[in-house]
């Protein structure tokens, strides 16, 4: 089970949980730790030391956000994505500030929410498709139809190579000692980065260049 993902399910509908587990237990790769709907049968599974969690948000009586916000201050930094029906900005929102690495939706094809799991296990921030309008929108605080405040193309080549490493979640040491540059001017482009894209973090920041990587991807499918 070493080198298979492992993984943990977090969903208060029984439907949901025994067919998410069929279907990533069917993949190659993925080995289903266990699935619960409470935060004391999650803590439970916590101590099989899980690669990941996939959540739902909705929950009763303590939804997805609050139940990841409650093992967080006890410790546990394992990654988390979201797996809902809610296609609410705020929702999505409240994820990404909540440090969330994806937010899916549960009528995704099913290949996609695997692929979707797979890159947010190998590093990668990722949105849901039909969010990724809704995410741009939400972190630079355009108003539909507005032109866009900010831009990467504002961005100098390093700046770009620095936020593509931000949005694998990689720590500004890292980022130095990956492009053989100092911590101190690792830093200095981070702040250039916010300050040019008009984000008030690097988790926005990272997110953004994510969203419009997808969306770029996106429109040259479309094209071909």
């Amino acid at each position: 089970m070493s080198d298979k993902l492992k993984v943990v399910l977090v969903d208060d509908q029984n439907l949901c949980r025994s067919g998410l587990s069929e279907l990533l237990s069917s993949c190659y790769g993925f080995a289903v730790l266990g699935a619960t709907g409470s935060i004391e049968g999650l803590r439970e599974l916590l101590r099989e030391q899980p690669d990941l969690l996939i959540m739902d948000l909705r929950m009763k009586p303590l939804d997805g956000l609050a139940m990841l916000q409650q093992i967080r201050k006890e410790g546990c930094a394992i990654p988390a994505v979201v797996l809902t029906m809610s296609d609410s900005e705020t929702d999505l929102s409240n994820a990404i500030r909540a440090g969330v690495r994806g937010y899916l939706l549960k009528d995704m094809a099913p290949e996609d929410v695997v692929d979707s799991i797979r890159r947010v296990a190998a590093g990668e921030l990722v949105v849901a498709p039909t969010m990724t309008v809704k995410m741009i929108e939400m972190l630079r605080g355009d108003q539909p139809g507005e032109e866009p405040k900010n831009s990467l193309k504002l961005l100098t080549e390093r700046e770009r190579e620095i936020l593509q490493l931000l949005s694998r979640g990689e720590s500004n040491k890292a980022i130095a000692q990956t492009l053989s540059i100092s911590y101190d001017t690792v830093k200095q482009h981070v702040r250039h980065i916010l300050t040019k894209l008009n984000l008030s973090s690097r988790v926005k920041a990272a997110v953004l260049f994510t969203v419009e990587q997808q969306a770029q991807n996106s429109d040259e499918k479309i094209s071909r």
